[in-house]
């Protein structure tokens, strides 16, 4: 089994997360930001990983310390469940509805930490949660975990609406691309014989 733990300890948060790569959907999420609960269960679940986080943060202060920090500790024990990246598929894309927002992802799990995002969100805020935390989540978790990740939204005019699937596209687009693809043999799927 893919799995890994981080614990993350600043003057700002206090973090304890686990993760499985090949879970069954199952979280146990507490980040104290009401709105990234919400976005890590429908990742957890349409990632079809297992996921429990607890965050004690600043949130008194606001919500980036937090935020951002949960997006370091996810994407190192990405990194770390997915280890040499050996047989995987590497490559994936989705195309995702929801309601009137539609969003394309796609995402190389290279090694190499990049993330284009090119959405446009109509508000500044989906409950208490600044919408311009999404973006420091992102570069946070794509630059700990080594992938290359694009997000382009392709109609939405409802930013919950847009980042529901944002996160359901990031999920299910991973989880094509950790899966194990017997056609490798085992192998790292890299011409230079490694990802990483």
């Amino acid at each position: 089994m893919r799995k890994s733990e981080v614990t993350r300890s600043t003057a700002e948060t206090e973090i304890k997360l686990s993760f499985n790569l090949d879970g069954s959907g199952k979280s146990n999420i507490n980040t104290g930001v009401g709105f990234l609960d919400h976005m890590l269960e429908l990742f957890t679940r349409h990632g079809k990983f297992d996921l429990d986080v607890l965050c004690k943060g600043d949130t008194h202060v606001d919500y980036h310390h937090s935020v951002e920090d949960i997006g370091i500790c996810l994407g190192a024990a990405f990194s770390e469940a997915l280890g040499d990246a050996r047989g995987i598929c590497r490559f994936s894309d989705v195309t995702l509805a929801m309601d009137e927002a539609l969003v394309l992802c796609a995402v190389d799990v290279s090694g190499r930490s990049h993330l284009s995002l090119d959405i446009e969100l109509p508000d500044r805020a989906v409950g208490a949660m600044d919408t311009e935390l999404f973006e420091e989540f992102m570069q946070a978790f794509v630059r700990k975990a080594g992938l290359t990740v694009h997000i382009r939204m392709l109609d939405g005019k409802n930013a919950h609406h847009i980042l529901e699937a944002c996160f359901k596209a990031l999920a299910r687009t991973l989880r094509a691309a950790v899966k194990i693809d017997e056609e490798q043999s085992g192998e790292i799927p890299s011409t230079k014989g490694t990802l990483m």
